[in-house]
């Protein structure tokens, strides 16, 4: 292997025995095979306490045995885990306010952090600096969060702030992996939207008695009612938002998949999209295709034209019939008709009465001051004062204040900025086209929501550093044949 080669990346290389790969997905299958069969044994309890754990474990083997698929077992956890501790209360006959299981996903992910404790050297490279840039103003809000919010509250936040940089980090640093990242996520995003697809039709047209539970016991309103028909799907996950973002995500990677199941997973997700009702992910997922129009040749234009056309022709009929019509209906007027739309004026008023103490404020609130992790600054539990911030655009600069906006947001546009030139180098590859669709749709959602975190961030950040890896990847790989050629000719010593 060359010396420019080995160099150039700081990964574990790619070649695995075929037996090697097939005992991967051992642990994994452990994991939800025990709970399953708690679950069936009503052994809530015990699966509270046992999931993450196993999850913990089953992360931190995969982290270190196969960097790639623990990319797609951390996103089966965020898909999942919900659904999980719901199956745990009913077992138990119980809801309960907090639950170790919700713990699962983030501290499984977290563990990602470790790729920047081992490949730290990768921040005073140029790849890695807009990545030096972005944690810098994060340490600066987190030291301004503990001193106004509290420790507890702080770090939990800076965890949901950090998880997303952490897991896009992890990809750079294995960057000669990339086919194998490539691969894991395309294949994580088709099965889970069959799956959180599928779940999310009986959830709406059954509404089984554990959503039904953790609905009433958690107060969604937000999320409709309780009963057949009456529920903003949020299938699997935790409230439809994020399942909005997830679903959005998967019918993006449609256009990059060869599976034969993509096309019954693509009706099954888009109906359950339809039925979450959550508009700025349904503006987003437009971006995206436009997008990818824009970014692709004719063939593929044709196609995704094509696909459209399929999906509008599988699932419009079915939207178009009965309560369902109704609800969808109800919500595209008001997308038409923004004078009788509550939440448009809620978040017009918002914007009108918030924007200056966002904008004025230099120093920052700092972490822990929104969204929930204000249930840690005080002693009732309860939401805080900004518990319900509904503006990306207005909660980076009131967190963060202007330093780490400045460093933070420098780091962000540096790093899209990056990925869109660089895709362009690779205008053939599906999956890249399909990246910078979603990065750029997702960026574009910051005016509803603080689409940098959660569900959101993982999808920006893993899109924005695919397309770089990807880029990388073809470097090594030519440097690589230069140097072999070279040395066929007795170029090299």
């Amino acid at each position: 292997m060359s010396t420019i080669a080995r160099s150039a990346d700081s990964s574990n290389g790619t070649g695995r025995a075929p037996s090697r790969a097939r005992k991967e997905w051992l642990p994994e299958a452990l994991l939800w095979f025990v709970t399953a069969l708690l679950i069936g044994a009503h052994q809530g309890t015990v699966l509270t306490l046992a999931f993450p754990m196993l999850a913990i474990l089953t992360g931190l083997w995969l982290y270190f045995r196969s960097p790639a698929r623990y990319v797609g077992f951390m996103w089966w956890l965020w898909f999942l885990s919900p659904e999980v501790r719901r199956l745990a209360d009913w077992s138990k006959g119980s809801f309960t306010p907090t639950s170790l299981i919700q713990v699962a996903p983030l501290a499984v992910t977290m563990i990602s952090a470790l790729s920047l404790l081992r490949y730290y050297k990768l921040l005073a490279q140029r790849r890695g600096l807009p990545v030096l840039l972005v944690l810098l103003g994060l340490v600066y809000a987190f030291l301004v969060g503990v001193m106004s919010s509290g420790p507890l509250a702080a770090t939990y936040d800076l965890a949901n702030w950090l998880y997303p940089i952490l897991i896009g980090f992890h990809i750079m640093a294995n960057t000669r992996q990339y086919p194998q990242y490539r691969d894991t996520i395309v294949n994580t995003f088709i099965w889970g939207m069959l799956v959180m697809g599928g779940y999310g039709l009986v959830q709406f047209f059954i509404m089984p008695q554990w959503d039904a539970l953790w609905m009433l016991g958690s107060q969604m309103n937000s999320q409709g009612d309780p009963v057949p028909m009456g529920v903003r799907v949020f299938s699997t996950m935790n409230s439809s938002g994020p399942f909005a973002f997830a679903m959005m995500g998967a019918m993006v990677f449609v256009m990059a998949a060869t599976h034969r199941v993509r096309w019954v997973a693509a009706a099954l997700g888009f109906f359950a999209f339809a039925l979450s009702l959550v508009r700025s992910t349904w503006g987003g997922w437009v971006i995206a295709l436009l997008i990818q129009l824009v970014k692709s040749n004719n063939k593929v234009r044709v196609r995704i034209v094509a696909s459209a056309v399929l999906l509008a022709g599988l699932c419009v009929p079915l939207l178009a019939v009965g309560p369902v019509a109704e609800r969808m209906q109800a919500r595209l007027t008001t997308i038409v008709n923004l004078n009788d739309d509550q939440s448009y004026a809620a978040r017009n008023e918002f914007y009108a009465t918030f924007a200056k103490t966002a904008f004025t404020d230099v120093s920052g609130e700092g972490m822990g001051a929104t969204g929930t992790s204000t249930k840690l600054s005080n002693d009732g539990g309860q939401l805080g004062q900004y518990g319900n911030f509904d503006s990306g655009v207005m909660n980076i600069p009131f967190v963060l204040g202007w330093p780490g906006t400045l460093l933070y947001m420098s780091g962000i546009v540096w790093l899209v900025t990056r990925a869109v030139l660089a895709s362009f180098k690779l205008r053939n590859d599906k999956f890249v086209s399909a990246c910078l669709s979603l990065s750029l749709a997702t960026f574009a959602m910051l005016v509803f929501t603080n689409s940098l975190v959660g569900t959101g961030g993982l999808l920006l950040f893993m899109s924005v550093f695919s397309i770089l890896s990807a880029v990388h990847y073809e470097k090594l790989n030519r440097a690589g044949m230069s140097y072999r050629t070279l040395s066929l000719h007795g170029g090299t010593d």
